[in-house]
């Protein structure tokens, strides 16, 4: 489709806020401090308008000897902020007892952001949801007499005060707040309140005392609100979500900027789910969508999501946090989604002149079609967003004499008002494909030992009370694990005599799952969902004429982390009946319970290389609940990051050498029927070169033997670039408020680069013409060039990086072929320059 601009309607020049504050007075100051201010257009650092471009990094969810890289490699990515929550139940697990030491170092890692030169957003919360146990909150918390979270509640608003004036002293104390020379140039208070604001009658006296009580800290820098559409005075109210450019209704207040704070570029996955995806494509359409409508600054949530170690999940959360963001959770750039938004944040860098300072208007071609124009004319500085909002529709536009062609749902930056440096779904960067990789040396000696665990009986406990109790009041989050026991005695004509009629165990549980045990053996396990935590377990057993012992294995998998009145969850065994008896059914509920709070290996820490050996472990035998398995590994040669395939095992927990590195649960499967997640991170620096120690609590029973140690790579490479897309961005320079191209013949080309120490080795695919498919996965199409491989093993074997040009003529194509797409595709094998293959 063409739509001419002759013959389209003209709309009005919409004049945004810019216009509006020349005509109304000056930047805001965030307060006296200085530093950072702002006004209807954009932050003011250091008297200075910027773009940015802004990534969450969670500096608990990786360790510190990850941040430098992943640090680095967001700046790389075009990053020049760096976002992160604060974690109150990190840093102040036991009231009064504080942690800023590992990955809780906090002054470190933003210490670590200024030294690249980059920026920081810091969200204080205190609550901050992020599929963190409980919200961020500390579980001591909920045991404040008289104490409502997130309300007009004295208790609460103490204890937030305190923590958020002591976080505030310790940034100041570093210097670390831009109105002190430091990198913090944003702050936040509270999180998402509108979610949850009509719960509490007190709301909104609470969200003003909130705004009030951190102006009143003085940090010299904003503080912003996300979601939350009636700010206090200065505070700034921010969007979530993945389409801010269309769903945002702006800031409540013409002097304050347009501000997107989290942009999902994945979506975080609990157990049970299937796999998620968010293409490169559409967050790239979705943020320079953003800025042709007044944004200036987004944030990627999450740039890098990570691992979330130990017991630090919220309820059913996987371990892997935002794998799909552009770094993964090892920290490796995701293709082509990290280099797809690099040149997009290159491309709107080439336009920030106009966007900060020119006038905005806009231009209609009608059915979806649109132009959004910021000129500044007396510097001849034009830009221009030509749009497609179509899901469906490519079509054309013509736009200043000259025709477009727009694909469905896209945007072409303009720098100059005439030359396409950038459209979202022309992806011109490569792509890669990732690889686990057995580790020979790692599985060695694969000689695992055992240590059982024996269900208590109501005997063996010390907290006993008429039914059972609730779970998260008797484990106080120091442990996933409540034993539940009880005891019953039986006649012989209680049972029947039919060998078709047995006795059914009835338990309706609150989550969130749970393991039964009836005179010590294994009866089998349930659990609820994500969405609905309760469930009812039934399962035929067999019982004895005497005295008959039931043991349940309660446990949560981590404390719910959103909605109001968090402090007043429940979980844990709820009623329990024995049916199917000849007297009729045996309510348990009221009986005596005796309750065991953790695993005895727990309690002795024998996951602790000191303490391992604090109990006696035996030859290792599969299939074995509630049972503890060990065994010694070397670390695999060389830099790749590691992860563990536990896909043999079932649910439980793994600690190398002492460290955590989460819950796995392989054993609940997806609706494709796959688990969740199978791979499970160990950071390098978990690791030595000898002897390390890994112990697994296994819940289900599952085979040890076939854990495997693997190394992980992106090594495999690809790119897929036609003659119809753009030049590479970084053909084009700004010069004097112009564009002007920095290469002699600015075209299509095809760049493939090997990370590390590493080179192309093999090309595993090469193809011009219409091949089709995704890294891993090409085929060719009706009009291959035969000789197209050699071409590219001519260029790029043995070379760190290559650059293809994109031409029928470079390959032998017969230009002519019905049905080309004039496309390129490669595939290429990276590896050590001295490695064999």
């Amino acid at each position: 489709m063409t739509v001419s601009s002759e013959t389209a309607a003209l709309s009005l020049v919409v004049v945004f806020l810019l216009a509006v504050l020349a005509a109304t007075g000056e930047a805001r100051q965030a307060n006296s401090g200085g530093g950072v201010t702002y006004d209807g257009r954009s932050l003011i650092i250091n008297g200075k308008r910027e773009l940015l471009f802004s990534g969450s990094v969670h500096y608990p969810r990786s360790t510190p000897e990850m941040w430098p890289d992943i640090i680095k490699k967001s700046k790389e990515g075009g990053l020049n902020v760096i976002q992160t929550y604060v974690f109150w139940n990190g840093h102040e697990p036991q009231y009064g007892q504080f942690n800023y030491e590992g990955r809780y170092d906090l002054v470190k890692f933003i210490k670590l952001v200024q030294k690249q030169g980059m920026y920081v957003t810091l969200r204080l919360g205190p609550f901050i949801q992020a599929e963190w146990n409980h919200g961020g909150l500390p579980y001591w918390l909920r045991e404040v007499a008289n104490i409502t979270f997130r309300t007009d509640n004295k208790p609460f608003k103490d204890h937030m005060k305190r923590f958020a004036t002591m976080i505030v002293k310790k940034m100041k104390d570093e210097k670390l707040f831009a109105s002190q020379g430091g990198p913090i140039i944003l702050a936040q208070i509270e999180n998402e309140y509108n979610n949850v604001a009509r719960a509490f009658e007190g709301g909104a006296r609470y969200i003003k005392w909130a705004g009030d009580m951190a102006v009143g800290l003085d940090i010299g820098v904003p503080w912003v609100m996300c979601k939350q559409n009636d700010p206090p005075g200065e505070v700034i109210n921010a969007c979530n979500g993945r389409n801010c450019g269309d769903t945002f209704q702006g800031p409540d207040d013409r002097t304050k900027p347009s501000l997107w704070t989290e942009n999902w570029t994945a979506q975080y996955r609990v157990f049970g789910d299937p796999p998620s995806q968010r293409s490169a494509e559409d967050i790239a359409y979705s943020v320079a969508r953003f800025f042709s409508k007044n944004g200036t600054l987004v944030n990627y949530y999450m740039y890098h999501g990570g691992t979330n170690f130990g017991r630090t999940g919220a309820a059913f959360v996987m371990t892997r946090y935002y794998d799909e963001a552009p770094l993964d959770e090892y920290g490796l750039p995701k293709e082509p989604k990290w280099g797809h938004l690099r040149d997009l944040h290159y491309a709107l860098k080439l336009c920030s002149k106009a966007l900060l300072k020119g006038t905005p208007s806009v231009q209609s071609f009608g059915s979806g079609f649109e132009a959004r124009l910021y000129e500044i004319p007396e510097d001849n500085v034009c830009v221009a967003f030509l749009t497609n909002t179509n899901a469906r529709r490519d079509g054309a536009v013509k736009f200043r004499g000259t025709e477009y062609f727009l694909p469905r749902r896209s945007i072409s930056i303009l720098p100059d008002c005439k030359t396409v440096v950038y459209n979202n779904q022309r992806v011109n960067t490569q792509h890669n494909a990732r690889t686990f990789n057995p580790a020979k040396e790692a599985s060695k000696n694969n000689k695992w030992q055992m240590y059982v665990e024996q269900p208590p009986s109501v005997r063996d406990t010390s907290v006993k009370t008429k039914g059972p109790q609730e779970l998260v009041n008797m484990t106080k989050d120091t442990t996933d694990y409540l034993w539940y026991a009880t005891s019953f005695n039986l006649e012989k004509d209680d049972l029947s005599m039919r060998h078709d009629i047995r006795p059914v165990l009835q338990i309706s549980h609150l989550g969130h799952a749970m393991h039964v045990f009836v005179n010590g053996k294994y009866l089998g396990s349930g659990h609820g969902t994500k969405i609905e935590k309760s469930f009812v377990f039934q399962k035929p057993m067999d019982l004895k004429a005497e005295t008959n012992d039931i043991a349940i294995l309660g446990m949560t998998v981590g404390l719910p982390d959103s909605g109001a009145y968090l402090e007043h969850r429940l979980s844990g065994v709820h009623t329990v009946v024995v049916q199917g008896l000849n007297a009729g059914s045996l309510d348990l509920s009221q009986s005596l319970w005796g309750h065991k709070v953790a695993m005895e290996g727990e309690r002795q820490a024998i996951y602790d290389e000191k303490k391992v050996d604090s109990v006696k472990w035996e030859d290792a035998k599969s299939d074995s609940p509630i049972t503890w398995y060990k065994r010694y590994f070397d670390a695999p040669n060389g830099k790749d990051p590691v992860a563990l395939d536990l896909k043999s095992m079932g649910k439980g927990q793994v600690w190398i050498n002492g460290e955590s590195i989460g819950r796995y649960w392989v054993s609940y499967l997806s609706p494709l029927g796959k688990p969740s997640q199978s791979i499970y991170h160990v950071p390098r620096s978990f690791l030595k070169s000898k002897d390390n120690l890994m112990v697994v609590f296994e819940e289900r029973g599952g085979k040890p033997d076939d854990i495997q140690i693997m190394t992980v790579k992106r090594d495999n490479i690809c790119s897929f670039v036609s003659e119809f897309h753009p030049p590479q961005v970084r053909s084009w320079a700004i010069k004097n408020s112009q564009i002007q191209s920095v290469v002699n013949d600015a075209k299509p080309e095809a760049t493939l680069t090997c990370t590390g120490d590493k080179v192309i080795r093999s090309i595993v695919f090469a193809s011009f013409g219409n091949p089709s498919g995704m890294c891993g996965n090409f085929t060719v199409g009706s009009c291959h060039a035969r000789q197209a491989k050699s071409v590219v093993e001519q260029a790029c074997l043995g070379q760190a990086s290559c650059v293809l040009p994109v031409s029928a003529a470079t390959y032998g194509a017969d230009a002519g072929c019905e049905g080309t797409t004039a496309t390129l595709a490669v595939q290429a094998k990276c590896a050590r320059a001295s490695q064999k293959d």
